[in-house]
């Protein structure tokens, strides 16, 4: 009988501490700041017991993010990496700007070139107004400048980088976006949340899932019409990112945009957009920037060949849609509403 007593005791004081856990705990609020930076407007999503933990997160999150840009920015005269296209070479070059660039050359090897930041002169070419010139002169432009496109032309070194050929420049637009984004999680995490969602433009990327489990939902934008989706999907702890010719053109014609194939030193000309789920951003950013490039038979075979990293690609001519074998398991119908 005593024994029984004690047991229901048990039971009853393990209730009490556990509804008294419950009933104490702080519920979450959702707190939201976007500020413009990396040419758009980046979204720092938190999900925080109080204003002043948030703030902080959100606050620090976006100071990493300036950090990222202060380096890698090519416009930017006290950058590093204005510096390093400058002078072509940096001593003394600080660690964000070496794993951006370590990063990158992984990536090139990875896609056989295809992920090049080395395409900086032919940017330059095309800015100019290459595009007015008649196609002999074009592409006589194209490929004088070509000699000094490659990725195999930089070395990174403990304490220096530098260019192997003069006049070669490097672009740091198809990761170093998604390399904040991913910092800014990390800062995040540091700082105890866990939950929250860090929206770059293109570059997003999740960190755990919204209170209660609920995954987040993410709208893909339908290059055709910009005030719809063209897929919805929800993340966990994962990053997606897309690319695409949509954004930015050199010619009135529409034809000569952003996102140049390095070997041919022309717009990449087979897709309209390419979307990545990875891991994080990083990863994202590089890949969706190089199955853009490779075009989507290529492209999909490369993330196929990935683990944890699935793909949606648009063709060029609007009539196919590419995907990996596994994207399905992310695919959304509708938002829930909070």
């Amino acid at each position: 009988m005593k024994k029984t007593c004690l047991i229901i005791v048990s039971v009853l004081v393990l209730l009490i501490a556990a509804f008294g856990a419950t009933s104490c705990a702080t519920p979450l609020r959702k707190f939201e700041v976007t500020r413009s930076m990396m040419d758009t407007f980046v979204t720092v999503t938190v999900y925080a017991g109080d204003e002043a933990k948030a703030d902080e997160a959100i606050d620090a999150a976006f100071d990493r993010m300036e950090e990222i840009v202060k380096v890698a920015s090519i416009f930017d005269e006290e950058s590093q990496a204005f510096q390093l296209n400058r002078d072509g070479y940096l001593e003394a070059p600080s660690e964000d700007l070496r794993q951006l660039i370590i990063r990158s050359l992984e990536y090139s090897e990875l896609t056989g070139g295809a992920f090049d930041i080395t395409v900086q002169p032919l940017l330059e070419l095309w800015e100019a107004g290459l595009w007015q010139n008649p196609q002999e002169v074009q592409q006589r432009r194209v490929n004088e400048t070509l000699e000094l496109v490659g990725w195999d032309k930089i070395i990174v070194e403990e304490d220096k980088i530098f260019f192997t050929e003069e006049g070669t420049k490097i672009t740091l637009g198809g990761i170093a976006k998604g390399y904040a984004v991913t910092e800014a999680l990390k800062t995040i995490k540091r700082l105890g949340v866990k939950s929250a969602l860090v929206n770059a433009g293109g570059d997003m990327a999740a960190l755990g899932s919204k209170p209660g489990g609920e995954p987040w939902f993410i709208a893909l934008v339908n290059p055709d019409d910009l005030t719809q989706s063209l897929a919805n999907f929800n993340i966990v702890n994962k990053a997606i990112t897309t690319s695409g010719n949509y954004a930015r053109f050199f010619d009135p014609e529409k034809e000569a945009h952003h996102i140049i194939n390095p070997k041919t030193g022309y717009s990449a000309q087979e897709c309209i957009s390419a979307t990545v789920i990875a891991e994080n951003a990083t990863q994202a950013d590089a890949l969706s920037t190089s199955i853009f490039v490779m075009g989507p038979e290529e492209g999909v075979a490369l993330i196929e060949s990935l683990s944890n990293v699935e793909c949606l690609i648009v063709s060029a001519d609007r009539k196919t849609i590419y995907a990996s074998s596994g994207l399905s398991i992310h695919l959304a119908e509708s938002e829930v509403e909070e």
